[in-house]
């Protein structure tokens, strides 16, 4: 009989790598129920960019929370830019981290007259009205986008939680703030794979993280999801979904998750399905 207590600790030792972190009502309350607009209430064709001034004020005048990236420039600076190049929304094949922030400004986003933003600005504009979903963006420069958006944050009165792709971010904020809102993100294993190594993916799109960073939120891609991630959130992690783009799919995502993130298209309000 004693090889039945090698699948119950393999089980075990599952349940541990999966866990998420805990989190009061009171914590999670600020988050739940509510529809955020993908880096901004932003326009598809670019008209009104992505993690622009302008897009952001737009979803602060709709109702909506918002989802933004935020990364690092060589002066130091905390700004809200996506990609790892700035190819596609400006036109230069360089990272953010290469420029001063002065440098930066110059740059106009998408051949608007909109600039990327300090992370200072975009909190002004929010002013406590709607809450943030802030995802720090990995680089050589993570430990400092770290502290640097933490500076910020602690400065700052209204609801605002962190996410990551990598566990490592997850687990600075674990460690150096532990009474802000963390998450992890993840995907299924067949977009992590096109810049992962296999096996990372896997990992990744299984949560097997978790034991290092304790999330306390889980925001996950748009499609099915495999049962280490739906047992970590019967064990506690708030549901957060990205990116929802279909209307008429809204009502029932909203009924499904705690959080919906959303692009391209308009939720009657922010706090309802």
């Amino acid at each position: 009989m004693g090889w039945i207590w090698a699948p119950i600790a393999l089980f075990g030792l599952w349940l541990f790598l999966i866990a998420p972190g805990r989190a009061s009502k009171a914590k999670r309350a600020p988050f739940e129920g509510r529809a955020y607009a993908h880096r901004g209430l932003y326009e598809l064709d670019q008209s009104v960019p992505e993690n622009s001034l302008e897009a952001f004020r737009r979803a602060v005048e709709a109702g909506y929370g918002s989802e933004l990236d935020v990364q690092r420039t060589r002066d130091g600076q905390i700004v809200v830019f996506h990609d790892d190049s700035l190819k596609r929304a400006c036109g230069v094949d360089k990272a953010v981290r290469d420029f001063t922030y002065e440098e930066l400004r110059q740059i106009p986003l998408f051949k608007t007259g909109e600039r990327i933003p300090l992370f200072s600005e975009v909190l002004s504009i929010f002013d406590g009205k709607q809450p943030l979903i802030v995802e720090l963006k990995y680089g050589p420069d993570a430990a400092l986008v770290c502290e640097g958006t933490k500076a910020l944050l602690d400065g700052y009165a209204g609801p605002a939680c962190v996410e990551s792709f990598h566990p490592a971010m997850v687990r600075w904020f674990k460690k150096h703030d532990p009474k802000r809102l963390r998450g992890q993100l993840s995907e299924a294993a067949c977009f992590s794979k096109k810049t992962l190594p296999g096996y990372l993916a896997f990992v990744m799109s299984r949560l097997l993280s978790n034991c290092l960073t304790r999330p306390q939120f889980v925001a996950y891609r748009v499609g099915p999801k495999p049962l280490s991630v739906r047992l970590c959130e019967a064990m506690g992690a708030m549901k957060v979904l990205w990116t929802a783009r279909e209307r008429s799919q809204h009502a029932r995502r909203m009924a499904e998750n705690q959080a919906v993130i959303f692009e391209g298209y308009r939720p009657r309000e922010g706090k309802a399905a």
